[in-house]
């Protein structure tokens, strides 16, 4: 089985869309009440102009995209401009096979070598993968907030865990932008 990671492309907005949907529809750990379309997708991928990385691991001959993962603005205040908050999806027959690994492996490469100081992972819990893939690749669980968000007939825990990329240097320096470094993945 050929496996492969790669820099998300607008082409690849449908199959993201589709691999979003049921964490959204069916499950807690989107706080999303609407799946995206395609259309949606493909405006959030090209809202990052080229600052941020949105990556896809696709499987077989064809480069089926089995899952995607993307960093993005933690918070919307100047001081937030050196932390990155990340995400990763997967379609669930993928789980546990170590495509999230190699997925994450190439996010977080990436945005280390842009200069970012900080990632942060904010997690529904329960999501027992999710906090075991973040731990395997340097994220430490920094805290929790309790009933932050109610979906789905229930109050839900939301979990922040941390990843120090490079050091917080002061003064900071500024990142890269994506467009500039592209994909970057030491394995």
């Amino acid at each position: 089985m050929v496996i492969a990671v790669r820099p998300a492309t607008p082409d690849d907005a449908s199959a993201i869309a589709d691999i979003y949907r049921p964490y959204v529809e069916a499950a807690t750990i989107s706080f999303e009440t609407e799946a995206p379309d395609a259309d949606e997708m493909r405006r959030r991928m090209l809202a990052s102009e080229g600052r941020f990385p949105w990556l896809v691991v696709t499987e077989g001959e064809a480069g089926t995209v089995i899952g995607y993962a993307y960093a993005g603005t933690f918070r919307d205040r100047p001081a937030y401009e050196y932390t990155v908050e990340t995400s990763v999806y997967l379609v669930q027959a993928a789980q546990g096979k170590g495509y999230g690994r190699q997925l994450y492996d190439a996010l977080i490469d990436t945005v280390r070598a842009q200069g970012f100081a900080h990632a942060v992972s904010v997690i529904t819990l329960p999501n027992d993968w999710l906090i075991r893939l973040n731990e395997s690749v340097g994220f430490k669980r920094t805290g929790v907030l309790r009933e932050l968000g109610y979906k789905n007939g229930r109050w839900i825990d939301v979990g922040f865990w941390q990843c120090e990329l490079n050091d917080a240097t002061i003064p900071p320096k500024q990142p890269k932008p994506f467009s500039e470094t592209g994909m970057v993945w030491n394995w």
